[in-house]
């Protein structure tokens, strides 16, 4: 079973930045045919795709709210999801969850999002201050 861990939020002024970090484990070691992406969930508010990757092609996909601003990455083994966010604004505040579609990728969804997702981690809270 894929496990995902979730870290980096913390709080930070606008126009500040912060990295997430995903660290995905996979007892099966297929980390290069996921897609995996970030997505965040306001309370009372519909859970938004932010970036996804697709590891099969390398190929990104961003939400118009953050594209510019924020950059989804791996490292070369493809066990650790980056999330760099840049120029963050009051309105990115919010729990950013890890997400993939395992085993299979199945593509990309809606701009930040990964077709099928079924995999999350833990969440980490993102709060950004005016």
């Amino acid at each position: 079973q894929v496990h995902l861990v979730d870290s980096g939020g913390g709080s930070v002024q606008a126009g500040g930045s912060l990295k997430l970090s995903c660290t995905a484990s996979d007892p099966r070691g297929s980390y290069s045919r996921y897609c995996m992406g970030w997505v965040r969930l306001v309370p009372g508010k519909e859970r938004e795709g932010v970036a996804a990757i697709n590891h099969t092609t390398g190929s990104t996909s961003y939400a118009d709210s953050v594209k510019g601003r924020f950059t989804i990455s791996t490292d070369d083994a493809k066990t650790i999801l980056y999330l760099h966010m840049d120029s963050l604004k009051p309105e990115d505040s919010a729990m950013y969850y890890c997400a993939a579609a395992v085993p299979y990728s199945y593509g990309f969804g809606t701009a930040g999002t990964c077709n099928a997702w079924n995999t999350w981690g833990q969440g980490t809270q993102v709060t950004v201050s005016s």
